[in-house]
């Protein structure tokens, strides 16, 4: 009869950061799309500039899922730090996205 450790408490911390994952992976699938959309404009254009910071916006989505994945395992003491960091990377991919778009425009 060891088990007091093991009723629900570690499954709500595991829901909270299934729905925090899930949150943050629709909105870089909303920035990949867009990601997509501007790499048309931009190749239609020969923008090499915007093209390169296409090129650059993937990497940070990369960095991105890479993050969330790691999340998985992180330990329960780090997980608002890594929390944190993955929300200031999407500001930021957001932030990016958001700047391309005025260059793109017709």
């Amino acid at each position: 009869m060891t088990t007091p450790n093991t009723p629900s408490s570690p499954q709500a911390p595991s829901s909270t950061l299934k729905a925090y994952e899930d949150k943050i992976r629709a909105q870089v699938q909303e920035g990949k799309a867009k990601l997509e959309q501007f790499e048309a404009k931009a190749r239609e254009k020969h923008a090499e500039a915007e093209l390169s910071a296409i090129n650059q916006l993937k990497t940070s989505k990369q960095d991105i899922d890479r993050k969330l994945q790691a999340l998985k395992t992180t330990q329960e003491a780090m997980i608002g730090h890594a929390k944190e960091s993955i929300d200031a990377e999407v500001a930021k991919f957001k932030a990016s996205l958001d700047t391309l778009s005025g260059k793109l425009k017709p």
